[in-house]
């Protein structure tokens, strides 16, 4: 058994992950899945996976644990991680797990989960009760073992993704795609044959080595595949896959990445012309544009914290149809309020398509302001970041201050974000503004006191 400084190490904010086999091994996995199956008290759960190497041996323990904790097991086999979730939401069945690492390098790899609804587990939900079972060994097995049920749900998925464009709403556009070797490369094709575009693809061999680039396009180094695909085969835009396939990055048909913040506001629009009057959410570091387009388009906004399970417990407690994050994530509430980067595509591939426009004529509207991006600073410590923190709460006091994720402070003609990151020792700012030389200039004043000793 792992020494508690590892367990503790490897179940984070939002779900369990650590490198293999170090971290995490198949003793590990059949205790964790053991550990699921205490809390759940009952099945089944279906448990999904990717493609990286330790994926079935994580899996096949996984289920073990979950079986000797009297739990079945609904086998999905290889899919993306929005798929387990709308499994456990169709079906009202216990829960699901996903064997995944996500964007993370080769070595690495983990578990997201949910239970009945499609709601998510956390550090703070869920989470930490597996966690203090594991660490005071209360873990319990059934007098009689369950089973494994194999599962083909793909199709059942596919119908749910297309419910959310109307049929005829994609018109032939020539679409690359850069699946990084992750699991968009078995479900992308899915949806694609039922879509009159001409798709291109990039890496959709299943390849947990990712022998091409990281399965992480949120870098732009990652995005460069695409972009010269793009520009030598005239393609109207490009749709980017993380490794498990749950968040989407898009690139224009000049090979210019398309922020998160635009999409957001994009998708939040379209969605409001469906459900006028509703709640959409959007998160801290989103850039000013998005809260403009909610209440122009007559809905309400609501602004959150960062992260996939805060996100989908505020979209069950405010009933929101539509949540946005910065980073590519892209919730529905016709999806079990889960994220899903195969319903963000489909949704863009529709705007494009009904406008008859480039896509860069249809995000024009949309980039009134200058972002700086995120740019991460060094500290050596929690206490440090919290430091440096508060003197910036207190130097920037006449602004709009907001505290729900870090700091956000909002002036008339410009605010910034910082925040704490929750895996690293990372500051994380974010600066916007309405001319680039304000955004410049404020971003170097916020980085003389981030960068200068407390």
């Amino acid at each position: 058994m792992k020494p508690p400084e590892v367990w503790r190490a490897i179940f984070k904010s939002y779900d369990v992950r650590g490198t293999v086999p170090d971290q995490l091994d198949a003793e590990a996995a059949r205790a964790i899945g053991l550990g699921l199956a205490n809390y759940l008290g009952a099945g089944p759960v279906a448990v999904g996976r990717d493609m990286r190497l330790s994926s079935p041996e994580l899996a096949a323990a996984l289920t073990q644990g979950l079986n000797d904790g009297g739990v079945e097991v609904w086998d999905l086999g290889l899919c993306s991680t929005d798929m387990v979730t709308f499994v456990a939401g169709k079906y009202g069945i216990a829960g699901g797990v996903m064997v995944t690492a996500s964007h993370n390098p080769p070595q690495w790899n983990g578990f997201k989960f949910c239970e009945r609804g499609g709601y998510p587990l956390s550090g703070q939900h869920g989470l930490d009760q597996i966690l203090e079972r594991i660490l005071t060994g209360r873990l319990d097995c059934a007098p009689a073992p369950a089973g494994v049920v194999k599962r083909d749900l793909a199709q059942e998925y596919v119908r749910h993704l297309l419910s959310f464009i109307d049929g005829d709403a994609i018109g032939p556009l020539k679409v690359v795609v850069d699946a990084g070797n992750g699991m968009a490369g078995k479900m992308f094709p899915e949806v694609a044959r039922h879509l009159p575009i001409q798709v291109i693809p990039l890496f959709f061999e299943l390849d947990g080595r990712f022998p091409n680039h990281p399965a992480s396009p949120i870098e732009a180094e990652n995005q460069e595949d695409c972009k010269r695909k793009i520009r030598e085969t005239g393609a109207d835009l490009g749709l980017l896959f993380d490794g498990d396939a749950d968040r989407v990055f898009v690139v224009d048909e000049k090979a210019a990445g398309v922020s998160g913040t635009v999409l957001t506001a994009l998708i939040a629009e379209r969605m409001l012309r469906r459900h006028p009057g509703a709640t959409i959410l959007y998160n801290v570091i989103c850039g000013r544009i998005v809260p403009e387009v909610i209440a122009r388009a007559g809905g309400r906004g609501v602004q959150t914290p960062v992260g996939h399970s805060i996100i989908k417990a505020i979209m069950r407690k405010e009933d929101a149809i539509f949540a946005g994050e910065h980073s590519g994530h892209y919730f529905f509430r016709d999806n079990y309020s889960a994220d899903s980067g195969l319903i963000a595509a489909l949704i863009v591939l529709a705007l494009v398509s009904r406008q008859g426009r480039p896509l860069s004529a249809v995000i024009a509207p949309y980039e009134k302001y200058y972002p700086s991006g995120e740019i991460n600073i060094t500290v050596a410590s929690a206490a440090e970041q919290q430091a440096k923190i508060a003197a910036l709460k207190q130097r920037y006091a006449d602004g709009q201050v907001l505290t729900i994720d870090g700091l956000r402070v909002d002036y008339p003609h410009w605010w910034f974000n910082v925040r704490p990151s929750n895996t690293e020792p990372l500051l994380r700012l974010n600066v916007e503004a309405d001319t680039p030389e304000r955004m410049a200039e404020k971003r170097d004043e916020l980085l003389v006191v981030l960068r200068s000793e407390v």
